[in-house]
């Protein structure tokens, strides 16, 4: 092997993983967002643990009942637990987005290495496709889909997963046309590697920091779009506890019990905030420009 496709070859995952690293050790932005993003994840986990009560046993007695040393969050019109039910939504909203950015990820990253690395006209019609995609707005794709379909947690995925595919394209074939260039690329194909080992192998690596950046930047749309759909009525079935849902629950007495949407709407800007904080710490140490050219 030529000393240029063995440099080449050493540029692995390990590199992408390392740039990520980096990140991290340079950014103090990118450790508050990621903890805490790992803290609602941990409340999520041991919802079953840490809720007081059941998120769907109803309590008439104790229906809208404020914020106290039982209820530190209050009950909803059916008497529930509101913090129960948070920790519980917590689970539907980050299975969701983080399955349909994962889905998003795979699939429009492949297509964007895809479209890159062959170009000419299968590169211009599938961005051309790329561009239909785009554009619709996130919300009303998922809408039209979701309206289709059905509310379902699959079809929820499917619609949320649907509209982020065109973006990671986008975010994936911009550097892969530069990357097919270098030298250690044409010495993998005068050994006569396939074009699939190029790109899983040789691509892929090297542009795994601008798709883990976007990854984590979607995430928090994904969730906001799971939530703007579950409030609207098209998001998972009552009485599964969702935040979106919770929200719409406590709009219609909102004036008198404010506590039933402040508190689901407090934790979707939360986990939003921090995931905005991790994809922008995360962008600024793997982007050259914006580290000053180092």
């Amino acid at each position: 092997m030529s000393r240029a496709a063995a440099i080449g070859r050493r540029r692995g995952f390990s590199h992408a993983l390392g740039e990520l690293l980096r990140a991290f050790n340079t950014n103090v932005t990118s450790w508050i967002g990621l903890g805490i993003f790992l803290t609602i994840v941990l409340l999520a986990i041991l919802a079953p643990v840490l809720a007081p009560y059941d998120p769907l046993e109803q309590n008439i007695v104790a229906r809208l009942k404020g914020p106290s040393e039982q209820f530190w969050f209050g009950t909803d019109v059916y008497g529930r637990d509101i913090l129960s039910r948070l920790l519980y939504g917590a689970r539907v909203s980050l299975i969701i987005g983080t399955t349909a950015t994962l889905i998003a990820m795979v699939v429009g990253s492949a297509i964007g290495i895809l479209s890159g690395y062959v170009g000419g006209r299968v590169d211009l019609a599938i961005m051309q496709l790329m561009d239909v995609l785009m554009s619709f707005p996130t919300l009303i794709m998922g809408l039209m889909i979701v309206a289709v379909l059905g509310a379902s947690m699959g079809n929820l995925i499917f619609a949320i997963a649907l509209t982020a595919i065109a973006p990671f394209a986008r975010i994936a074939r911009a550097p892969t046309i530069a990357i097919k260039q270098r030298d250690y690329i044409e010495a993998c194909r005068a050994l006569g590697y396939s074009d699939l080992r190029i790109m899983a192998v040789h691509i892929l690596p090297n542009v795994m920091a601008e798709i883990m950046v976007m990854g984590s930047l979607w995430l928090a749309t994904s969730i906001r779009v799971e939530a703007s759909l579950s409030f609207i009525g098209l998001g998972l079935k009552p009485p599964t506890p969702s935040w979106g849902g919770m929200v719409r629950e406590g709009f219609e007495v909102i004036l008198d019990n404010a506590w039933l949407s402040i508190f689901p709407s407090l934790a979707i800007l939360l986990i939003i905030f921090a995931l905005n904080m991790l994809g922008d710490g995360l962008r600024d140490a793997v982007d050259p420009k914006l580290r000053g050219g180092e």
